[in-house]
């Protein structure tokens, strides 16, 4: 089975599985999905999220955090939803 031709392809779709990965794994680090393990959001950033929620402003503050964080429509939403403000002292 030494065919050239079976050799030549295998080889091509060897090649064509390590590019994607590669592809794939430069664009995960550029963009990560969730900031918060990494610890990327400043309490700064949390206050104003925060206020633009108690005002009834959560699209601003969903639109802020992806700014900030480069996270997903989908994980700043979620963020800002689980936001609560800090009980008093």
């Amino acid at each position: 089975m030494s065919n050239p031709i079976v050799i030549l392809l295998l080889t091509a779709v060897v090649v064509a599985v390590v590019i994607a990965l590669i592809v794939l794994t430069v664009r995960a680090a550029q963009h990560p999905r969730n900031t918060l393990v990494g610890g990327g959001i400043s309490p700064e950033l949390v206050e104003q999220a925060l206020e633009l929620k108690a005002t009834g402003q959560i699209d601003q503050a969903v639109f802020l955090v992806r700014g900030e964080t480069g996270m997903s429509h989908r994980a700043a939403a979620r963020f800002v939803r689980k936001l609560t403000p800090p009980p008093p002292h």
